[in-house]
C-alpha cells in the first residue's frame, strides 16, 4: 500500500484528502466536547426557576438526551461528509492524474521518436484562462512542436549534405573512371575538372564546420574598432577580378567620417564576401552592384545591393535558412554549398547586429543589408 501510494499522484492526493476529513471531523468533535456542556449549564441557569423539586433529576435527562442528540447529528454529519469527500476526491484526483498520465504516455512515445505526439488540453479556456495543469499541457505541445520542426530540419541536412556531397563525388568518380578507361584524355584540362570538384567538397566541409561552430556559439570574436571603409576595400580588392572579367560595375558610397565599429575584421569581411559574392553571381554582364555605408543611431548599416535576377516574395522569408535555394540548378551550377548565408547571419549577430534581405520581384535584383555597433 505504501508503495502503491508513493508511485501515484491519484492516491498522494486521495491520502490527503482523506487525512484532512478524519482531522476536521475530530476537530469538531472536540469542539463538540467542550462547548455542548457549558452551553446546556447556562441554558439549564436560566430555566432553573422553572424545575421545582425535580429539576436535578430533569437536568441530567436532558442533558444525557441532548448529548445523544449532538453525537448523533454530529456522527452522521461526518458520515455524510466522509462519503461526499471519498466521492469528489476520486473525481477530483481522477481529474488531476489524468492529464498528468496522458503527458508520461506522450514523452513516452517522443522519446521513442514519434514526434508527432501531442497531449489534449481539458477544458474550453485557451491561453492564459487555462488552470496550471492546462498551461502545462500546452508548454508541453509547444515543446514537442519545435522537437518536430527540429528532427524534421536534421533530417533535411543530412539529406541536403548527401545530396551536395553526391554531385562532386559523382563528377570525380565519371572522370576517373573515364581516365581508368582511356575515354578520357590525361590531360591539364580533365585534371582540372577533378581539382574543381574537389575544391567543392573542401568548400562543403569548410562551410559545414564553420556553420557547426558558429550555431554552437563556439566562435571566439576579435573584436577592435574598425574602419568601415577598410572592411569594404578588402572585400573589393579580392573580388575586383571577378567583377572585371563578367563585365559587371561595381560602385561604393561609404563616407569616409563614419564612425569605426566594434567588429572582427576576418568574419564581417567572409559576411561582405559573401554576401558581394552572391551579388555578382546572380547579376548577368552589364549589371551592376553597390556597397553603401550609413549611420544609423549607434550603429552602422552596410549595404549590398545589385540589379541581378531579383528574389520572390515566398522566397524572401528563407533565404537565410541552411541549404535553401531559391534556385537549385543556378547554385548547384555556381558551386555554392547553400549555407553561406546562414553563416553570415550567425556571424552578424555574433556582432550583436541584424541581417535582411529585400527584392521587388524576379528581374528586379537583390538588397542584403547589415548592422555592425559602433564602437
Amino acid at each position: 500500500m505504501i508503495r502503491l501510494i508513493r508511485r501515484h499522484l491519484k492516491w498522494k492526493l486521495f491520502l490527503s484528502y482523506l487525512i484532512i476529513i478524519v482531522i476536521a471531523t475530530v476537530v469538531a468533535a472536540s469542539a463538540t466536547g467542550f462547548v455542548v456542556p457549558a452551553a446546556f449549564e447556562r441554558h439549564m441557569s436560566l430555566m432553573a426557576s422553572m424545575m421545582g423539586e425535580n429539576s436535578e433529576e430533569l437536568e441530567q435527562d436532558l442533558y444525557t438526551n441532548f448529548s445523544t442528540a449532538v453525537a448523533e447529528a454530529l456522527a452522521l454529519a461526518a458520515l455524510v461528509a466522509f462519503v461526499s469527500a471519498l466521492i469528489l476526491s476520486l473525481l477530483i484526483s481522477r481529474q488531476v492524474t489524468l492529464p498528468v498520465r496522458e503527458m508520461m504516455d506522450a514523452s513516452v512515445h517522443i522519446a521513442s521518436g514519434h514526434y508527432d505526439e501531442r497531449v489534449g488540453v481539458f477544458g474550453s479556456a485557451q491561453g492564459e484562462d487555462q488552470d496550471e495543469l492546462g498551461r502545462l499541457a500546452l508548454s508541453f505541445n509547444r515543446m514537442a512542436s519545435a522537437l518536430e520542426q527540429t528532427e524534421a530540419l536534421r533530417s533535411e541536412l543530412i539529406g541536403n549534405v548527401a545530396h551536395e556531397l553526391r554531385t562532386p563525388l559523382s563528377s570525380i568518380k565519371g572522370t576517373m573512371e573515364g581516365l581508368i578507361d582511356g575515354v578520357l584524355p590525361a590531360d591539364v584540362e580533365t585534371f582540372g575538372r577533378v581539382h574543381r570538384e574537389a575544391e567543392r567538397l573542401q568548400r562543403l566541409v569548410q562551410d559545414l564546420q564553420e556553420l557547426s561552430r558558429v550555431e554552437a556559439g563556439a566562435l571566439e570574436l576579435q573584436l577592435r574598432p574598425t574602419p568601415v571603409s577598410q572592411l569594404v576595400e578588402t572585400a573589393i580588392a579580392r573580388l575586383a577580378r571577378q567583377f572585371e572579367d563578367k563585365e559587371v560595375s561595381l560602385t561604393t558610397d561609404v563616407p569616409l567620417d563614419l564612425p569605426l565599429v566594434l567588429a572582427d575584421e576576418s568574419r564581417i569581411g567572409q559576411v561582405l564576401l559573401n554576401l558581394v559574392g552572391n551579388a555578382l553571381q546572380y547579376t548577368p554582364a552589364g549589371g551592376r552592384v553597390s556597397i553603401r555605408a550609413r549611420r544609423e543611431g549607434r550603429t552602422v548599416l552596410l549595404v549590398v545591393q545589385d540589379t541581378g535576377i531579383g528574389i520572390a516574395p515566398e522566397h524572401l522569408p528563407h533565404v537565410f535558412e541552411r541549404f535553401y535555394r531559391v534556385d537549385r540548378s543556378r547554385s548547384r551550377a555556381g558551386g555554392g554549398s547553400g549555407i553561406g548565408l546562414t553563416i553570415a547571419q550567425h556571424l552578424v549577430e555574433a556582432h550583436r547586429g541584424q541581417i535582411r534581405a529585400a527584392s521587388d520581384g524576379p528581374g528586379r535584383g537583390s538588397t542584403f543589408s547589415f548592422t555592425l555597433p559602433v564602437a
